[in-house]
């Protein structure tokens, strides 16, 4: 008796759920793993790389104090950079400011000596606004940075010491990695009581110096 096409897709369907069973029942064997590795873990020390994140330097350049003429300044600076475009930087420095030409007018002068110190510290805040390469020749370059800077100090001038705000702009030349010159513009605003009455002046200074990064 030949059969027939329900009995064939009956049969079809026992064999297939036998098969199914038959394969729960017996699960292949785990692959096992053909190398084992034989090297012994051991910790390893990273080196230290210096970052170079704090310099220290200094400068010279002229400082002119409003109604008394220019005159040398010189000075020490320190740095920190927060990051690739923020800096902080602390700077003390000092000058001698004369008072030569009132004494033709007045006599005995404005100050008690004909010449006085000014001295003065500051701590400010920079960014490097525009970073690139400056070119001597046709095979040498060397990085630049072009930053803004601003911050607050005080100023000791003629036994008054004075709060001061400065704001300027510099230009940073890295001959390597840790050293690099320095040309600065600043302007420093103080108030002086020296002609009758309080006065706000601006005192601007240009500089240049040397700094050492470590």
């Amino acid at each position: 008796m030949r059969p027939t096409p329900v009995r064939k897709l009956i049969l079809a369907l026992v064999s297939l759920t036998s098969s199914v069973y038959a394969l729960a029942a017996d699960p292949a064997p785990p692959t096992e793993q053909v190398i084992v590795p034989g090297v012994t873990r051991r910790d390893v020390r990273l080196p230290r790389f210096p970052s170079n994140d704090f310099e220290v330097g200094a400068f010279v350049g002229t400082y002119s104090t409003q109604n008394f003429g220019s005159s040398t300044v010189g000075g020490l600076r320190l740095g920190y950079h927060i990051t690739e475009d923020f800096f902080a930087e602390a700077v003390v420095a000092q000058t001698q400011v004369s008072d030569t030409n009132y004494r033709q007018i007045l006599p005995g002068g404005i100050f008690a000596n004909e010449l006085e110190n000014l001295s003065y510290y500051n701590l400010s805040v920079g960014y490097n606004v525009l970073p690139g390469e400056v070119f001597f020749g046709n095979k040498r370059a060397w990085p630049f940075s072009l930053y803004v800077i601003g911050g607050v100090g005080s100023t000791s001038f003629n036994q008054q010491r004075r709060s001061t705000f400065n704001f300027g702009s510099g230009l940073r030349v890295f001959f390597n990695d840790s050293i690099s010159v320095q040309i600065d513009a600043r302007d420093h605003i103080f108030s002086l009581d020296l002609l009758g009455k309080n006065q706000t002046t601006q005192n601007l200074e240009f500089t240049i110096g040397l700094t050492a990064a470590f």
